[in-house]
């Protein structure tokens, strides 16, 4: 079936441009289809690095020359990015894989490359990337970062959620979607639905007299009756707890 999707998706090339000189030089990018958690995508590259990450369903030649202004090509991925986009795909963070950031403005790829830290089976909310890349007043710049990413599952964009602590939307596919990646990671979505309703922002540890983010792994491997829900790190400070060395809670 997919196959049969393919057949017809060659973008069109300026006149006299062979494919290889087209894929070569960047006037067209090369793709192909990989497995991920969300099933079959399409992953397109070009000298600078992998472009774009799309779920291989539909018109997603239209949709990426709709965005990107050249066409795809049905190339074989360098030989070492082969081995590194599978795995980028699986863990959700680039690796060593390079990403083409061309298409995104400099503040946007800043905020990207943060995101992509975030571990698998963790959550931060839009204001913690805010703060991170030294913008605490760009909550809203980050929450468009994330709807533009070009590069979803590698740059894991389902692990941002709303600064109330509610999972949010997402850009490939739609908030279901989201919420089966990251139970795909082990975490619950109604359990952090539970937490943002309850204005939980924040755990605390009364033994070590730490806090963190609800999902931070040092967190999740306390004993839940050494734990405390507050609202704020404002709050948690007020308290006498002092922040996470990992999870950074701002």
């Amino acid at each position: 079936m997919i196959e049969s999707q393919l057949a017809d998706l060659m973008g069109d090339l300026p006149e006299g441009v062979s494919e290889g000189v087209a894929l070569g030089t960047g006037l067209a990018d090369g793709y192909d289809l990989f497995e991920s958690p969300l099933g079959d995508v399409v992953v397109t590259f070009n000298p600078k690095g992998v472009s774009s990450v799309d779920l291989a369903e539909g018109d997603y030649a239209s949709r990426f020359e709709s965005r990107y202004g050249r066409p795809m090509l049905r190339a074989e991925a360098p030989r070492s990015w082969a081995t590194h986009i599978p795995r980028a795909l699986a863990i959700g963070t680039p690796g060593e894989l390079p990403v083409d950031f061309r298409s995104v403005t400099e503040f946007q790829a800043s905020v990207l490359r943060t995101a992509a830290s975030i571990p698998k089976g963790e959550v931060r909310p839009y204001a913690w990337l805010a703060h991170e890349v030294e913008r605490p007043g760009a909550v809203r710049a980050v929450g468009s970062t994330m709807a533009r990413n070009p590069v979803p599952l590698i740059i894991p964009c389902h692990r941002v959620v709303r600064s109330d602590g509610q999972i949010g939307a997402y850009s490939l596919g739609g908030p279901r979607n989201k919420h089966d990646l990251l139970s795909h990671e082990g975490l619950d979505p109604s359990w952090l639905e539970e937490l943002a309703a309850r204005h939980v922002r924040i755990r605390a540890n009364t033994s070590t007299g730490i806090f963190c983010h609800p999902t931070c792994s040092r967190i999740r491997r306390s004993k839940e009756t050494n734990i405390i829900d507050l609202g704020s790190t404002d709050a948690a400070v007020s308290a006498g707890y002092r922040p996470c060395q990992i999870c950074r809670p701002h």
